[in-house]
Formats: structure tokens, sequence, C-alpha cells
């Protein structure tokens, strides 16, 4: 079955960026853990829905995704200074962390910590892979129609549909 809109697909993938000229590992997952997805619903980035469509089990792919088509250009006005005693209880975190954020309308995100003061916590809230070009080495495990509840849901159950019930 070739990836189409409600079909879910289950693949493996390896991300690399590139830094200072050298190939990345950014991340990888493996046949035991693989990425299991609904397609078409806006869950990943576009452009990588774009490549893999149509694909079928057993199909491997590379591709190539410019920062613009990824996570966008990073912004360097976007830098949130967090005072200090919005910490108090968990501590100061260490330059590094990456802090899970929410906004006024609930949205979640995360921000790295850039900079610690006994005044503030300043926090890059661009993307980690803002700015970076993201290079994919796919294969397509499996794909499938999804069930009606994971249409009605908006994601996938997993590879069998009754994952996390």
């Amino acid at each position: 079955m070739a990836i189409a809109p409600n079909n879910v697909v289950t693949l493996n993938y390896t991300l690399h960026t590139i830094e200072n000229g050298e190939k990345v590992l950014v991340e990888q997952t493996t046949t035991e853990n693989p990425l299991t997805f609904l397609y078409g619903v806006g869950m990943m980035l576009p452009k990588f829905e774009e490549y893999i469509n149509g694909l079928n089990e057993g199909d491997k792919t590379s591709f190539e995704l410019s920062a613009e088509e990824g996570y966008g250009e990073k912004d360097e006005r976007a830098i949130a200074q967090l005072p200090a005693d919005m910490f108090k209880e968990s501590g100061l975190p260490p330059v590094g962390e990456v802090l899970p954020l929410q906004d006024n309308e609930g949205n979640q995100f995360r921000a790295v910590v850039v900079e610690v003061t006994p005044e503030a916590v300043v926090a890059d809230l661009n993307h980690p892979m803002a700015g970076k070009t993201l290079n994919f080495d796919i294969e397509i495990l499996n794909v499938r129609p999804a069930t009606e509840e994971e249409l009605a849901h908006g994601h996938s159950h997993g590879a069998d549909g009754h994952e996390g019930h």
C-alpha cells in the first residue's frame, strides 16, 4: 500500500545535520522503536511528508530539508529572560537544559537555557533544529489505513492501531 493521506505510516529514520562541514547524528530510530504517525494531518513537517508520499513498505529514500523547509531560520530575537524566582522550587537549571514552557494560549514548546544569572535564566525560544539543514535516511516499515478511531482522534494508535489504550 502506498503512503497517502489517512494512512498510518511506520518507518525508521536517521537524522543528521551538517555542523562545520561534518555530518552529525541527531537521532535514529530502531526497528524495535520506530516512528509511527498518521500521515497527512500536519503531525510531520510538510516537506518530510511530501518526500515520502507514495512510498511503499520496504522502500528506502534519502532527502535533505533546508532550514526553511524544516524548522525555519534561527531568530536571534527569540530570547526570553525568565525571572530566577520562577525556579525557586526546582532550582536554577544548567546551561543547555531544555525547559518545557507554555504560552498564554496553552501552546507547549521547549526552550534551551543559554545563560544563568542570579536574577534571570536566559532561554533561546528557537526550535533546537532551527537554522539547520536536516538530512534524512528513511526506510518504510509498514503502511496501513487508519482506523475510524485514529481518524477521530487525529493521531496514530501505534503500528497495530491499538497501542496506548
